[in-house]
Parts: structure tokens; C-alpha cells; sequence
């Protein structure tokens, strides 16, 4: 078990071997959830958002379609024809 106290600013340093354990570092986000009990918090890391965007990156390649256009090729040819091929600010 793991001791710490809440400063003033209500701020908590968490402990070196948790934070090693958990592979925290500087900028990890945390989420802060009140529980049924009145004496105790539950505490969850949050993804970085970093890696989030990476896991993402390409996940929807497997909807294209053979034979089609790219659809961020395809929105750009519509809106072109939509503004009469004009660029810049309307």
C-alpha cells in the first residue's frame, strides 16, 4: 500500500514505483471518477492521443472500393464543380 496527501492546491504526487509500474510519464493524462463510496476515488489512465491517432491512421482503407475515386479526391472534384472550379475565400 501507497500513502499520499493531497496539497493545498489539491494536487497529489504519485508514487515512484507506481509510476514506473505504469510506465507514467510526464503529460500522462489521468481520469478522475467519484464512487458510490464516500472514500474512494477510482482513477483510470487515459490513451495519449498520439498514439491514439496512429492506431487510427489508414483504418478505413478497407472500405475503399475497386474502381472508384478516393473519397477526399472525389469531395474535392464535387466541390469544385459546386463552386464552378472558383478557389479562395467565397
Amino acid at each position: 500500500m501507497m500513502i499520499t496527501t493531497l496539497t493545498g492546491k489539491n494536487q497529489i504526487t504519485i508514487p515512484a514505483a507506481l509510476s514506473a509500474k505504469l510506465k507514467l510519464k510526464r503529460g500522462t493524462r489521468l481520469e478522475w471518477m467519484a464512487t458510490n463510496a464516500p472514500d474512494e476515488i477510482h482513477c483510470r489512465i487515459l490513451p495519449d492521443p498520439a498514439v491514439l491517432a496512429s492506431e487510427l491512421h489508414g483504418a478505413g482503407r478497407r472500405y475503399l472500393q475497386a474502381g472508384k475515386k478516393h473519397p477526399p479526391a472525389a469531395l474535392l472534384e464535387e466541390r469544385g464543380a459546386e463552386d464552378g472550379g472558383r478557389k479562395g475565400p467565397r
